[in-house]
């Protein structure tokens, strides 16, 4: 179970890493979110396995274009599903809470780049993307350029407002028609298009692009009468001069909320916007305010999310290719096949076990899905007169590269190439190694590093350093700038953080989340010389498994030598030492009612960084409540369950030194 949860994580957070920072996402919104919901149901099913790296308590990314911004208040994820029962489910447990009756609010999800726009005395100030949900991205001078978005409000208030950036599928067919035209890349969809646009480092091309924009939520300040609901909200928004999307519907029960689901599941094709869902939220704030929030989404709110597309196409082959780790993973070769307005010709396969599990054969014809018109995945055989005479696929038994005998792992489904020699191999650890998940290395993609490797002049990362000016220039279309350019970013990823190279050394179970976590503890390099395991399992998130491959890895003498020779190239990394007290250490704390001084998110990050957990419900557990103005049900469960009370004065004279209150 402990290789399953880590395989999801890893995922995740490589898909996450492509879609919020790369622009580039790989997989569909339903396969990630199936992802994630087995991650979820895995840590709830086994929550002392859920660590503080795990996707589930983070929202996403943020990318290195911008200056960072942080968020005045928290932008969450949401919760989806798939099913209406799940959504009836959802309902019935918020609303089992409340003796009053429980009114929703349906708007229709809109597929593109999620956004906050600030405005102090009605006018537009700054302008950030959700990033991970903390941290954006500052676009405020591209957000100027979208015409929906008004620059002045029609009453002077100071409101932050949280929107959806999209492109209308008629300017985004334009645009493509356009770059095809011009002989450039075109978008594969609206989404991608919105937010390659909002993003454009040069805010003239952006202003170039036909964009919109839909506001979904708010947050006003120092106003008089404000909205009790967010219905109310949402309207009030429309007369300050906000666009709110139209088809936004006040619902009684669920079944009305149902209702307005089915009637969009079809009825979204006519619209001249791309929208993958339905979000349906609890109408009254104060009753939003009592529900509160999990570690990364509202309990408050919750998306249905359409059925992804689905079509039938015939397998022509199954490619095989060599990863970083060994792992030979498969992926069908499909007869071309418009999807959701795309051409579809692969299709992910993940592995052998589910080849067997679908019984896919060769010359099959096989359905394939994809949500919001990403890289699908084969679902299953079509059953025809033929498929039982075509041949049983068999898995290979030696490298498609290198011939040698493939293996396999306990308590894992791959199968992996036995030579460290592999050229595929070394090709794909040296690819990795350039990446931007790991030494983040400009200008060294795969396709130099195949020529690099091809003519022998790399064959592991200790190579690359090694490497000269001159060596550069021998590849081809390569000219002198290139080469000074892809030199300059080699010497200078010397320089990188120890987690950067933990992560890029492909340590067994330690990906980006696990090696910034190893990083933190430990700081330098040296100190992983002849680690202990009990030194491992002492660090919060790292299991038994993980500690016994970090322990095997730096007791090898090889890898040790290794680790030398890096060293003796000026590559001895260290992680930057973080002032965090622990005056909270092992305590957990939960908020309750309006604060003064801060916001709710700013309040839950001073608490970690105390070294204390802050939580959204009160249990016997928890060791403070903390009450502001108007506190609610939450100070009565505290004081009968004799809960320790405290002011949020009484909170910031505790973190300023004194000793908690007993």
């Amino acid at each position: 179970m402990i290789e399953r949860i880590k395989f999801l994580k890893d995922e995740i957070n490589k898909h996450n890493y492509l879609y919020y920072v790369e622009d580039n996402p790989s997989i569909s919104d339903f396969d990630y979110d199936q992802l994630f919901s087995e991650l979820k149901a895995l840590e709830e099913k086994y929550p002392e396995l859920k660590t503080p790296d795990s996707p589930t308590q983070r929202v996403g990314s943020v990318s290195e274009k911008f200056l960072p911004y942080k968020h005045k208040y928290r932008l969450y994820s949401l919760d989806n599903t798939y099913n209406y029962e799940d959504l009836r489910s959802w309902y019935e447990k918020i609303a089992k809470d409340f003796k009053d009756e429980v009114e929703i609010v349906c708007e229709l999800k809109i597929d593109g780049l999620a956004i906050a726009l600030t405005y102090e005395n009605g006018v537009f100030t700054t302008g950030v993307t959700r990033g991970d949900g903390i941290t954006g991205e500052n676009i405020t001078t591209n957000l100027k350029t979208v015409k929906a978005i008004p620059l002045k409000l029609f009453e002077n208030v100071d409101v932050q407002v949280r929107g959806e950036i999209y492109m209308p599928k008629s300017s985004f067919e334009k645009l493509n028609e356009y770059s095809i035209a011009r002989g450039e890349k075109t978008f594969a969809n609206p989404r991608n298009a919105a937010a390659g646009s909002i993003r454009q480092l040069d805010s003239t091309i952006t202003a170039q692009r036909d964009l919109s924009i839909f506001v979904y939520n708010s947050s006003f300040e120092n106003i008089a009468d404000a909205p009790k609901t967010h219905y109310e909200g949402m309207q009030y928004l429309k007369k300050l001069g906000f666009k709110i999307n139209p088809n936004i519907r006040l619902c009684k029960t669920i079944d009305e909320a149902i209702d307005y689901c089915k009637e969009w599941d079809t009825k979204r094709f006519e619209l001249d916007y791309a929208t993958d869902g339905v979000v349906i939220k609890v109408n009254k704030l104060s009753q939003q305010e009592e529900l509160g929030f999990t570690a990364r989404a509202p309990k408050w709110a919750t998306a249905y999310k359409f059925p992804p597309e689905e079509v039938t196409t015939t397998l022509l082959d199954i490619e095989l290719g060599v990863g970083k780790t060994g792992a030979v993973t498969p992926v069908a070769i499909l007869e071309p096949v418009n999807l959701a307005g795309s051409t579809v010709a692969r299709a992910s396969l993940h592995n052998f076990d589910e080849i067997k599990r679908l019984d896919i054969r060769i010359g099959d014809k096989v359905m394939i899905k994809k949500a919001a018109e990403i890289i699908p995945k084969v679902i299953k055989v079509v059953e025809d007169d033929e498929h039982s005479h075509r041949a049983v696929y068999v898995p290979p038994s030696v490298c498609p590269d290198c011939g040698e005998p493939l293996e396999t792992r306990p308590d894992e489904v791959n199968l992996y190439c036995s030579s460290p020699t592999c050229s595929s191999l070394l090709k794909a650890r040296l690819e990795y190694w350039a990446s931007k998940e790991a030494m983040d290395i400009d200008n060294v993609g795969p396709s130099i590093i195949e020529q690099l490797f091809n003519k022998g002049l790399v064959r592991t990362p200790i190579d690359l350093y090694k490497l000269t000016k001159e060596d550069f220039l021998t590849l081809e279309n390569v000219k002198e700038k290139s080469a000074s350019n892809m030199f300059n970013a080699i010497q200078n990823s010397k320089s990188k953080p120890l987690s950067k190279f933990l992560t890029a050394l492909s340590i067994k179970h330690v990906g980006k989340e696990t090696a910034e976590i190893l990083a933190n503890e430990f700081k330098t390099l040296d100190r992983f010389y002849n680690i202990g395991k009990d030194d491992l399992l002492n660090i919060l998130s790292i299991g038994q498994k993980i500690a016994i491959e970090i322990r095997e890895y730096f007791n090898n003498k090889d890898n040790l030598k290794m680790l030398d020779e890096f060293k003796s190239l000026g590559i001895n990394p260290t992680q930057e030492v973080e002032q965090v007290s622990d005056i909270l250490k092992g305590k957990t704390l939960v908020l309750t009612g309006t604060l003064q001084n801060m916001t709710r998110d700013e309040a839950h990050e001073l608490i970690k960084s105390m070294g204390g957990k802050p939580t959204s419900s009160v249990s016997k557990n928890t060791s403070y409540l903390i009450a502001g103005e108007n506190a609610g049900s939450k100070l009565d469960k505290a004081q009968n369950l004799g809960v320790i009370i405290l002011t949020e004065d009484e909170f910031l004279e505790m973190v300023k030194g004194n000793s908690p209150k007993e």
